[in-house]
């Protein structure tokens, strides 16, 4: 069954559906509310608490009336009953709603009552009373996709799938008296009741974490089993590798090479993670790495998630090695056919020491001669099914994971059970520390006179929006208006450019060119600049809404400028949330940020906003259902000890990880 089977789905709907990576059904029941109103009708009199949000069941006493304060300001009035009292009742800009509003109408209001104008300041309209509490599923959208359209397509779909695969084993769900899968979906989308929410969730978070630890547990009892093969490389090349090198490795850095190197030597597969926090050096160490790898006749991979970081890492990784007789080439999913098919060939016959390039490097034509190491950057960004994949194109590979984000030891030791890892804390030399400042959206001059000086003086400057399209469910800020708003205040004397990740490979590849010529004053752009865009002019970074992103992120995204040796600044725009962000204020060091982070955060994914990867749970959320989280990592190292002719669904799992003869 496909989307456009279901009641409802035009081809307008299934593009907007697309737009929130909908693109099956089981997309789409899955497809979680992110909160929930809850409507509990009040019977309205002297006690009720002025400040408090409540919702009262009334009918109408007088024809409605529409007031036109202001452009884009409008105000519907009318006289209600409510619990035989009369009130005045006001909402702004719902005049929409008009056409429904007769007397005699029955309606259910959601808002505050001020006693002493006796009026009523609703925020919602319900075209109907309420008898009893109601649980209403409020999701994140896009602007043509309204809420309640969302909800009924779910509705609609539901009746129709006719498979809901539970990957529970029978045993768990009897020993924690789990609702079934499909009980606990429908109850995540329409619930009965708080209590019956509770249960689904809890079971929803459950069957994500324990499918997550199946397969952690899973390859490190595989790894456990499976020697690795010693890589015996010339000591002296090497050495003289080292001595090209630009500049000295700080103390950090040389641990992590000497921690590689030894893994490298030793029969034991490498399987190692090097965490780092932004600007600390990362690269270097994984292109040490990768040359001691080629100098003992083998070939490595490098991953990256975007085609600009692919890029990025190609060129200083080329120019760091290309002395050395070692031929690097860049593999991505906008090369031309015929380059496309020459890199092929060359991998295959082992002309290619070292291959760059974006996930096009685990699709099945790609073939190496002889693959020995395996690097994947930003590693959370793919899931543990894309690693496995990379890994499986070699005989038994060693395997490097770079990760800018730090994660709390007590997490870390969780979710990278499987892995050695190596800190690099240190930064090199020469950097300044970036000054962050919180702004409200009211302190905009101030900001917009900073860019007109840093600009002035031949720096450029990053601008960050949390979306690329306007938000039905709430005001945020988009590239495209920000884009306007830029043009308008710098009278269009300045180049702007946008960028995000919807943008073709190769017109990104160009805007990025601008911006890294300096032709491009001020880049406009999504969290898609996030991970290691490297231009060493910019100076400036502005992040819009900066309450919807985990302070990691936030952390990242500041890592884009201060990456040389000149005065940075960083500015989040927020009306919101002042406290948390404070934190960014007050320190640059990323595993400090990080445990405050966790420490403050609300409901959220790891690191801050969604983004592809295994690492992204629909509704589990590692601090506040951590606990969960051991349960099922303790229950997936039972569940694969007693089992020997594991279930089909379950062996589709593990091979999506690896292979499984």
């Amino acid at each position: 069954m496909e989307l456009q089977d279901i009641k409802g789905i035009g081809t307008k709907s299934i593009e907007r559906l697309n737009k929130l990576n909908i693109f099956t059904v089981e997309d789409l029941i899955t497809y979680y509310p992110y909160r929930y109103n809850v409507y509990n009708p009040l019977a309205l009199n002297e006690n009720v608490d002025e400040q408090e949000t409540i919702v009262i069941n009334a009918t109408i006493e007088s024809t409605p009336r529409i007031f036109y304060i202001r452009r884009n300001f409008k105000r519907l009035s009318f006289k209600a009953l409510a619990n035989n009292l009369l009130i005045n009742v006001v909402l702004f800009n719902r005049t929409f709603l008009y056409k429904n509003l007769d007397i005699g109408k029955e309606v259910c209001l959601v808002g505050k009552y001020d006693k002493k104008k006796n009026t009523f300041v609703a925020v919602e309209i319900k075209l109907n009373w309420l008898t009893e509490t109601k649980i209403e599923a409020v999701y994140h959208t896009i602007k043509g996709l309204k809420n309640t359209q969302l909800h009924q397509f779910i509705m609609n779909a539901l009746p129709l799938k006719e498979t809901v695969c539970d990957y529970i084993p029978t045993f768990l769900q009897e020993k924690y008296h789990f609702l079934d899968k499909r009980t606990s979906i429908l109850e995540m989308h329409q619930p009965h009741s708080k209590n019956t929410l509770k249960q689904a969730r809890l079971r929803s978070i459950y069957e994500e974490f324990f499918i997550f630890m199946l397969k952690i547990n899973y390859l490190k009892n595989r790894n456990e089993k499976i020697k690795g093969v010693a890589k015996n490389y010339e000591e002296e090349k090497l050495e003289q590798f080292l001595s090209s090198l630009p500049f000295e490795l700080t103390p950090d850095q040389a641990t992590a090479v000497q921690d590689c190197l030894k893994d490298l030597k030793s029969e034991k597969r490498m399987n190692r993670l090097i965490e780092g926090d932004v600007g600390s050096g990362k690269t270097i160490v994984a292109t040490i790495t990768m040359v001691a790898n080629t100098f003992s006749g083998y070939q490595s991979a490098l991953m990256a998630p975007t085609e600009i970081l692919a890029k990025q890492h190609y060129e200083t990784i080329n120019n760091l090695v290309k002395d050395f007789g070692i031929r690097v080439s860049l593999l991505t999913g906008s090369l031309k056919k015929k380059e496309h098919k020459e890199i092929l060939e060359k991998l295959r016959n082992g002309e290619i020491d070292i291959l760059i390039g974006t996930h096009a490097l685990i699709s099945e034509e790609v073939a190496f001669k002889n693959l020995g190491l395996v690097i994947t950057d930003e590693q959370h960004r793919f899931g543990v099914n894309q690693r496995g994949n990379l890994q499986n194109k070699g005989i038994l590979p060693d395997t490097i994971y770079m990760s800018a984000t730090p994660i709390p030891r007590t997490y870390a030791l969780t979710i990278y059970q499987d892995m050695d890892t190596s800190l690099i804390k240190t930064k090199p030399s020469g950097r300044k520390e970036i000054k962050t400042y919180v702004k409200k959206e009211s302190e905009l001059k101030g900001v917009l006179e900073h860019i007109l000086k840093e600009i002035k003086m031949g720096h450029q400057i990053y601008v960050v929006a949390p979306s690329i399209l306007e938000q039905e469910e709430r005001n945020l800020h988009d590239v495209n208006n920000l884009k306007e708003s830029f043009d308008t205040a710098f009278q269009h004397k300045v180049k702007i450019e946008v960028l995000h990740g919807k943008i073709k490979s190769k017109e990104k590849e160009e805007i990025m060119d601008r911006f890294q010529s300096g032709e491009t004053k001020i880049l406009i752009a999504t969290t898609v600049i996030e991970v290691g865009v490297d231009v060493k002019n910019a100076t400036t970074i502005v992040i819009f809404n900066a309450e919807m992103f985990g302070l990691a992120t936030l952390h990242q995204l500041r890592g884009r400028v201060g990456r040389n040796d000149l005065e940075s600044t960083c500015f989040l725009i927020s009306d919101y949330d002042k406290e948390r962000l404070k934190v960014l204020e007050e320190s640059n060091d990323g595993f400090y940020i990080s445990e405050q982070d966790f420490l403050m955060r609300r409901e959220g994914d790891l690191f801050g906003t969604r983004q592809s990867g295994d690492m992204v749970f629909k509704i589990a959320d590692l601090k506040h259902d951590f606990k969960i989280l051991l349960y099922a990592k303790e229950d997936s190292k039972i569940f694969l000890k007693s089992t020997t002719n594991l279930e089909e669904k379950y062996q589709t799992i593990l091979k999506s990880v690896s292979h499984i003869d």
